[in-house]
């Protein structure tokens, strides 16, 4: 099943029982899949890997919110981003824990023979695309430096 077949049926569900927040974090998956799906060489095709970047993005802009309304004390907006997160993040494959991260960057450094920081790019390139949806970028990218570094 994609996503889009996923989300509109949970968006029917949502309507039936007035479930405000699940509509919110549907309405926004929808509305970002209809935009990928009409930008210029999509033919109205998207595939799993653009839907799970397109799920990252979300999530990002959502945390994003979530730390300025917390800095500017509103609890209320901040309330409603959490929410939105945790329902897109249904959607995401499961997030790997920081341990297994780093084992799997040390992977790539000893596979792709990196010796020090001027190797960060190969190793961040070659991380990125083997923990794609599974790790965030920022972690990733600390544990590579960290482990090129050392």
């Amino acid at each position: 099943m994609s996503l889009e077949t996923d989300v509109m049926s949970l968006l029917k569900d949502a309507m039936k029982n007035k479930d405000e927040a699940l509509l919110r974090g549907l309405r926004a998956i929808k509305a970002e899949i209809i935009k990928a799906k009409t930008e210029p060489g999509a033919n109205g095709e998207i595939s799993v890997d653009t839907e799970l970047k397109l799920l990252q993005k979300l999530v990002k802009q959502r945390k994003d919110s979530l730390t300025i309304f917390e800095q500017q004390n509103r609890a209320d907006l901040a309330a409603k981003e959490a929410e939105e997160i945790a329902i897109i993040e249904k959607f995401l494959p499961a997030q790997m824990s920081e341990e297994a991260v780093k084992a799997a960057v040390q992977a790539i450094i000893t596979q792709l023979g990196a010796t020090g920081p001027q190797d960060l790019g190969k190793v961040m390139g070659a991380a990125t695309k083997q923990l794609a949806g599974q790790a965030d970028g920022k972690v990733i990218s600390a544990i590579a430096k960290n482990l090129l570094s050392s």
